[in-house]
């Protein structure tokens, strides 16, 4: 099991970030004595959300800044909720017990459908850009929060298969239920904040949450690819 690294004054409580970018700071604070200029370690952050909190991150620690592509298996009736989850180059996990609620011509539906959003997602935010070669990196996968966790075992996977040689998951906050799901899967979990009980919202951690909207999260992009060049 990878080693869990939080804030213990932050335990439990809600409402501890003003936005995704004041998480970022504090999670920048728990990660700087492992991970400042580190030569073998980049920034993978999962859109949308996952960005501004990314690319704070990769500035702070001075690291280099890519994308990890994951998309939720949405059920058809209930967008707020997932079955699974499916990557950019086809690494899928199926939530058996949720899964099992739908038929199987309906499950096959929902994933080409969510590939074909997954695809419209890459084009929009990457575009012609090549993504970082991963082979023998430490691939640091960012996210605003973990809910369930599902959907980053998929992300796992996916830095895996691009050749990363160690995994770490970096998120503001964290379910306790998550933690215990996605740490044993990864070389370290860092999360500022963990709350446990039998619900859990990502928002409830932030003063002023809301989606960030893939305009936005391009328009983020492009700021940062002008500061780059």
């Amino acid at each position: 099991m990878g080693k869990v690294i939080y804030d213990e004054r932050l335990r439990e409580r809600v409402r501890v970030f003003v936005d995704r970018v004041d998480a970022a700071e504090a999670l920048a604070q728990l990660m700087k004595p492992d991970f400042h200029d580190a030569r073998d370690a980049v920034v993978l952050a999962i859109p949308a959300g996952g960005i501004p909190v990314g690319l704070v991150l990769a500035e702070r620690l001075g690291l280099p800044f890519d994308l990890l592509f994951v998309r939720k298996l949405h059920f058809p009736d209930n967008p707020e909720t997932g079955f699974g989850a499916i990557s950019e180059h086809g690494e899928m996990m199926l939530n058996q017990q949720l899964a099992g609620l739908l038929d199987e011509d309906t499950i096959a539906e929902v994933i080409e459908a969510e590939k074909r959003a997954l695809a419209e997602r890459i084009e929009l935010l990457r575009g012609r850009r090549e993504p970082l070669d991963l082979t023998g990196k430490t691939a640091i996968i960012v996210d605003d929060g973990l809910a369930s966790g599902f959907t980053m075992l998929v992300a796992i996977r996916e830095a895996l298969a691009r050749g990363a040689a160690r995994v770490v998951v970096a998120v503001p906050t964290a379910s306790a239920r998550a933690v215990d799901l996605v740490a044993p899967e990864v070389d370290a979990l860092y999360v500022a904040n963990i709350r446990s009980g039998p619900y859990f919202a990502v928002a409830e951690a932030y003063t002023a949450w809301r989606d960030i909207s893939l305009s936005e999260a391009a328009a983020l992009l492009r700021s940062w690819q002008m500061g780059e060049a």
